[in-house]
């Protein structure tokens, strides 16, 4: 084992891509998003990874729309860690993706650069990093790193040594993303390798797309490393079997981590770790 420390699980319960057509239990209303928080929190999630949509499904960056759902998981789960996402639907004006920065969250993504992303490509300029990381440094925002690549990664070290990010540091390597790294294992190993050649205080996660899902989460629990699960960026259970639930998807990874004598974080736990009040 490589580490001592709680696991944490992440649950990113709906993301801006996924439809219900394809995942119908995808939470989409605040009621919803609360209920599937609950559940998740439940099964051993401590962290939501937030993106809203309208009631018609549409991703959305409205600031409203993200204060109904963070009051109505903050009345489902009291003290529960959530992280809203910064990066909202592809091609969103770095305006819009700002706004809910205003409500002042524990913890925000911060995307490191420009992919292609499927058929589309995820535009984060450079100016427009630094412009996210000052909003957050101003607002005592805890940035989680978004990591899709080795190139982000550097940048990010860079940010790190110059003090325009500060601590604590915390790498979301996000893999499998078509236009981004793959969810190989050595992939994953390599991404870790270099963020501890940096010499810099961090904690870090995984999140698998698709099929990369449950073997990077596994790996991530081995290594010492923090998981993230849902139906942001997993749908299935199984291979051709959609999940009942994004808690399905969290319950499944405590498990895993109970087999190797891995603690799951808690709540309480969770904030430590990630140096949150």
């Amino acid at each position: 084992m490589a580490t001592s420390k709680p696991v944490i699980i992440t649950c990113a319960i709906t993301g801006a891509e996924t439809t219900k057509e394809k995942q119908p239990a995808l939470p989409i209303t605040p009621k919803e998003q609360a209920a599937a928080s609950k559940e998740a929190a439940d099964a051993g999630a401590s962290v939501i990874h937030l993106h809203v949509r309208e009631d018609d499904g549409k991703p959305s960056q409205r600031v409203e729309r993200f204060q109904e759902a963070i009051v109505a998981i903050r009345e489902a789960v009291p003290g529960m860690v959530i992280q809203i996402s910064t990066g909202g639907a592809v091609g969103e004006t770095i305006e819009k993706r700002l706004q809910p920065l205003s409500l002042k969250p524990e913890m925000a993504s911060l995307n490191m650069g420009t992919m292609n992303f499927g058929d589309d490509v995820f535009v984060n300029h450079p100016k427009d990093i630094l412009a996210f990381a000052g909003e957050m440094k101003r607002q005592n925002i805890i940035p989680e790193l978004e990591i899709y690549e080795t190139g982000m990664l550097e940048a990010a070290i860079r940010l790190c040594s110059q003090g325009v990010l500060t601590g604590p540091y915390h790498f979301q390597f996000v893999l499998g993303v078509p236009g981004g790294m793959s969810g190989d294992l050595s992939n994953l190993l390599h991404l870790v390798s270099i963020a501890k050649l940096s010499g810099l205080d961090f904690s870090w996660g995984v999140a698998g797309v698709g099929r990369f899902q449950l073997p990077l989460a596994m790996h991530a629990i081995l290594l010492g490393g923090h998981v993230r699960v849902g139906f942001e960026d997993n749908i299935f259970y199984q291979k051709g079997v959609v999940a009942k639930s994004n808690a399905e998807l969290v319950a499944r990874v405590v498990r895993v981590a109970k087999e190797v004598n891995r603690e799951v974080a808690s709540i309480q736990a969770t904030r430590e770790i990630l140096g949150l009040k």
